[in-house]
């Protein structure tokens, strides 16, 4: 055996383990979720949905759940929005202290988030947003403006400015050129930027935590429901949780590799 083929043979099976090591406890979880015996263990009890059906007629993990969808709705809507707004601030404007305004636009991920849940605590706490949904999308849309901008921006790139100033010499008014030019070349960019401003707000737990009082999202109500008693139905849960926030990441992953496929293909 050749050192080439050595040396692609140990990268895929140190790949395989790697990609085994992640998703070992998701499967796990999903597997265990249609499980009929109240313990993960093995060999099976059986198949069922009874766990399913649990927390269909849990009235705690029902308002959980649409509390996290009405929090991920409009903490993409409003993420998205202000993501593009800075996204072509950047890509119109130069001005003194841009390097500084990107930089503050870009910090919220970067700060630790329990750092963030308790600045947010003390804040909405001052205001009068502690504990309610209005706090918790406000938090969700400090962390996810950044990742809307981020993706908006790299749409832009790929957008000659020369093209804007055509349709402003044609007669367009910078409004027209706005939903004429602008926003139909990043549409793209910003649906991904909506479904993944939507997963990493109906994943986010820590601040929501924090601020979220009597009105508990889904990850808060799950956290609850572990402090008392290790239960089966947080296997179905967490199977939930994951399909929908893998379909959303899918969604977006999809959306961006049509933005590379067309670049790719101009450039070619």
């Amino acid at each position: 055996m050749s050192m080439a083929v050595l040396r692609r043979t140990l990268l895929i099976a140190y790949t395989v383990l790697l990609f085994a090591f992640i998703f070992a406890p998701i499967v796990s979880t999903i597997v265990f979720s249609f499980n009929a015996d109240r313990f993960p263990s093995l060999p099976w009890g059986g198949f069922s949905l009874h766990w399913y059906a649990a927390i269909y007629n849990d009235a705690s993990i029902q308002r959980g759940l649409v509390n996290s969808l009405i929090v991920a709705g409009v903490t993409c809507a409003i993420a998205t929005f202000l993501g593009f707004s800075a996204a072509y601030i950047d890509y119109r404007y130069r001005f003194f202290g841009k390097s500084v305004y990107l930089a503050l636009a870009a910090l919220p991920p970067t700060v630790p988030v329990v750092i963030l849940g308790v600045a947010l605590l003390t804040f909405e706490g001052r205001i009068g947003l502690s504990g309610t949904l209005i706090g918790i999308i406000v938090g969700h849309v400090v962390l996810s403006t950044p990742f809307a901008m981020a993706l908006v921006r790299m749409r832009l790139a790929d957008l000659d400015p020369d093209i804007e100033r055509a349709a402003w010499n044609l007669g367009a008014t910078p409004w027209a050129t706005m939903f004429g030019v602008i926003v139909p070349f990043c549409l793209p960019a910003i649906f991904a930027a909506i479904f993944l401003t939507a997963a990493v707000s109906f994943d986010e737990f820590m601040i929501a935590w924090f601020v979220s009082g009597v009105n508990e999202t889904l990850p808060v109500r799950v956290l609850a429901m572990l402090q008392g008693q290790v239960s089966p139905r947080i296997n179905a849960i967490g199977a939930i949780v994951f399909a929908v926030s893998i379909t959303l990441i899918v969604l977006a992953q999809v959306l961006l590799g049509s933005i590379a496929g067309r670049a790719a293909r101009r450039k070619g």
